[in-house]
């Protein structure tokens, strides 16, 4: 298998300004297994106080570094928005010794048995804790919930101002067309159109949706429907994903969020 990374992500990084002087995402190639094209996606949020909080940080770049510092420079929040999306939280914390994580319960302990670097990590989400667990700056501009039954502990975010929905693997809007828009020679291979076409949001995405209720939420089919029922009643008109497109509109996202969770908002479905 190849490299899941990319061997020169500052060539292939897409740095773009969704809302000016609030939101920026950085996006590049990321395979699984080094076979299958997923794409991957930080989000760099601007608080009011100045202080930025990036969401599952990727490659740190000269590119990235320039654009952190143009936002003010002070970083002061690392967030895993889930237990996968945390390799490059160790360059990030190094660069910027300030920041504070946050992450979800399990993600201490996994990187601890993968012998990653010790990182402190004062913001543990647990399900007692997820109401009460942001900081107050934080918690100003941010609505928070957590999907515990999820395999990989998933947390969304609404920024409130920009009215955007921060996800890690809870939605896919594959194919990474933006991602992979500075290296289209690794598109490639039948494995990814097949899980590009399961994981996609065209027609009535049932792939994910089977993805979803069989899989995700198989450990507590109503504990996560009452999650995405309440992640649907926030008020959002963009789903940013690490994996795949933005989605921009309010029509399109909500559109999209009724889809790959048909069944969890459906009570006529049984749990």
């Amino acid at each position: 298998m190849g490299p899941m990374v990319h061997s020169n992500p500052e060539a292939v990084m897409v740095i773009r300004d969704l809302v000016p002087s609030f939101l920026t995402t950085f996006s590049l190639p990321f395979s699984r297994g080094g076979v299958v094209k997923f794409g991957g996606r930080a989000t760099a949020v601007k608080l009011s106080n100045g202080k930025i909080a990036v969401f599952s940080p990727v490659s740190l770049t000269n590119d990235v570094k320039k654009t952190i510092s143009s936002m003010g420079g002070d970083v002061g929040y690392l967030i895993a928005p889930d237990i996968e999306h945390h390799i490059h939280l160790n360059a990030w914390h190094d660069a910027y010794p300030n920041s504070q994580i946050l992450a979800p319960e399990g993600l201490p302990e996994k990187r601890k048995k993968q012998s990653h670097p010790p990182l402190p990590f004062p913001y543990v989400v647990t399900a007692s804790n997820k109401s009460t667990i942001l900081p107050p700056d934080l918690a100003r501009e941010f609505k928070l919930e957590y999907s515990p039954m999820h395999p990989n502990k998933e947390l969304a975010f609404l920024h409130i101002p920009t009215k955007s929905l921060i996800v890690a693997d809870l939605l896919f809007n594959l194919p990474a067309k933006e991602q992979y828009s500075k290296a289209p020679e690794s598109h490639g291979g039948v494995l990814t159109s097949l899980v590009q076409k399961f994981l996609g949001l065209e027609g009535e995405a049932k792939g994910q949706l089977r993805w979803n209720w069989w899989l995700a939420a198989a450990k507590d089919r109503k504990g996560f429907a009452e999650g995405v029922k309440e992640i649907r009643a926030w008020d959002f008109d963009r789903i940013i994903p690490c994996h795949g497109d933005v989605i921009e509109g309010r029509q399109n996202s909500t559109g999209a969020w009724d889809k790959v969770f048909k069944w969890f908002l459906d009570d006529s479905v049984k749990k």
